[in-house]
């Protein structure tokens, strides 16, 4: 089986960013109104607007910030969009969602407004078919999406890459994931119980994870551009949670390839569950065992080719039942084994994390949802009327 080798990006530029004819509608307001969402009469004190909210189902169990005309328009006044205009039309309710509801979401989640085209650029991805975000959304699973930053963009927003990259550093790359997540909950409908049938749900669905790649520390090209996309990019990711793994007793690559090959094949991930007919992993690795990799195999295909050959199950390990459905959807190879991913390729590699010792990550799948990378379209220049 075979997932074909999808470029997210590749084919459609980002979303165009046009010139505002008009600078009038900042935080005063202007003649013509354009934000369109009801308004609602609120208390604005935080606790008074979050035990507000979330009766109304709005809130994820932490504070929020009352999105009032004039924090909405200091936002948008920022930015190069119109708030009418629609980035997806996100499932299951398949509702649109504009830059309005973008920035909304955006202030109640603490975001800067400087991230908003970076937003854009999430909203869009987890919105390409491939993702199958209703599946992302609607799910038994956990899954939540993690989102991996290339380029200069993440400077420019201090999206975290070095120690304690996927969570626990002090700015504000959380609330940006903070802000999709609402987005999920509030213009997608994703409601625990509801439209969600998540058994345990996740801490990961309160800010999902917004890490960057430390290109400068990588042996190899940037995700983002391995994948068809150059610059400032996201690539979303629909994840089960992280997994670390550490190995301080390996010297070579193919030895440290194989622990983690092998540490990320447990039976009761979605990837040899017959549920789901095939599934792509996620992987990161810290700079130190970035560089000891990479001294070896300077082709990013020798690393995906060795963790998969090392990712892998024997058939007869499952249970009867188990194998069965892997025969009938003929995963069992000649070798009789049950592979994570069905090719190489399938496992995507990218740098990120502290200096402190050899660790990795694992990001495991939901199954069907596969990883799109999107461009973040740059900031024009202000046009003077």
């Amino acid at each position: 089986m075979r997932i074909e080798f999808i470029r997210p990006g590749a084919q459609c530029a980002a979303h165009s960013v046009k010139p505002l004819i008009r600078r009038d509608c900042g935080p005063e307001g202007c003649e013509v109104d354009w934000l369109a969402s009801r308004r609602h009469p609120a208390d604005l004190d935080v606790e008074a607007f979050t035990d507000f909210a979330m009766t109304r189902g709005w809130g994820d169990g932490l504070p929020l910030v009352p999105p009032t005309d004039a924090r909405v328009r200091a936002f948008l006044a920022q930015n190069d969009r119109y708030p009418d205009e629609v980035i997806a039309h996100l499932p299951p309710t398949q509702v649109e969602c504009t830059v309005e509801k973008v920035v909304i979401n955006a202030v109640m989640a603490g975001a800067a407004a400087t991230s908003l085209e970076l937003l854009i650029a999430a909203i869009a991805s987890i919105a390409d078919p491939d993702f199958e975000l209703y599946g992302v959304n609607a799910t038994t699973a956990p899954v939540y999406p993690a989102i991996i930053v290339n380029g200069p963009i993440r400077n420019t927003l201090d999206i975290p890459y070095s120690y304690g990259c996927l969570g626990g550093v002090s700015n504000k790359a959380a609330a940006m994931g903070r802000a999709i997540r609402l987005i999920m909950r509030n213009v997608a409908g994703q409601a625990p119980g509801v439209t969600s049938q998540t058994t345990f749900g996740s801490p990961g669905r309160i800010a999902g994870v917004i890490a960057g790649e430390w290109e400068e520390r990588s042996p190899w090209a940037p995700l983002a551009e391995r994948r068809g996309v150059k610059g400032s990019a996201v690539t979303s990711f629909g994840t089960m949670g992280t997994m670390n793994m550490i190995d301080t007793t390996s010297q070579k690559a193919r030895e440290f390839l194989e622990m983690i090959g092998k540490s990320l094949a447990y039976p009761g991930c979605n990837a040899f569950s017959g549920a789901v007919p095939f599934s792509e992993m996620l992987v990161a690795i810290n700079p130190i065992c970035a560089e000891i990799v990479g001294r070896e195999m300077s082709d990013i295909e020798d690393v995906q080719e060795h963790l998969w050959k090392s990712s892998s199950v024997d058939a007869n390990h499952l249970q009867a039942l188990h194998r069965g459905q892997l025969e009938e959807q003929e995963r069992i190879r000649p070798d009789g084994r049950v592979y994570l991913t069905p090719e190489p390729k399938d496992i995507l590699v990218f740098v990120c994390g502290g200096l402190g010792g050899l660790h990795a990550t694992g990001f495991h799948s939901f199954g069907t949802s596969l990883a799109q990378t999107k461009p973040v379209a740059a900031r024009v220049a202000e046009v003077k009327p």
